[in-house]
């Protein structure tokens, strides 16, 4: 099933390793045959991969784009995965931590990105709840 991307003036993606920019229009793309394809707002440079959740997603990120180099990265997925898995009670990210693994281990890397951005997103939640909480709650 072919995959279209439409795209906005001047985004970027990446694919199968190649970075890609769009003209000054928008545009769609679409792609006939499997590729690996990221978006610009899902790419995760190595200097922000600093926090608990985003080491468990570069990892990730990165076995998708270059699937060759999988084995190499895999122990520091699972490190990560595993502090973060101790780290955490919350039943339903947990279930996103298993789920990752899971696909990582099955090499569906797409699907264990997908699943490490629940988690990214739960750990952004918590860091927003938190920063309202210093905040020092309501004016006057």
């Amino acid at each position: 099933m072919p995959l279209k991307l439409s795209l906005k003036p001047g985004e970027k993606f990446v694919l199968n390793g190649a970075v890609v920019q769009n003209g000054d229009r928008r545009g769609v793309l679409i792609l006939q045959n499997k590729a690996s394809v990221l978006r610009e707002k899902d790419i995760l440079q190595p200097e922000d991969a600093n926090t608990p959740a985003r080491r468990i997603y570069f990892p990730v990120m990165m076995m998708y784009l270059d699937e060759a180099a999988a084995p190499k990265l895999y122990d520091e997925f699972a490190l990560r995965l595993t502090e973060f898995m101790g780290a955490t009670r919350n039943p339903a990210v947990l279930a996103d931590c298993v789920a990752a693994s899971r696909f990582v281990m099955g090499r569906e890397y797409y699907k264990a990105l997908m699943a490490a951005r629940k988690i990214v997103d739960y750990e952004e939640g918590l860091a927003n709840v938190a920063s309202g909480v210093q905040g020092g709650g309501h004016p006057g």
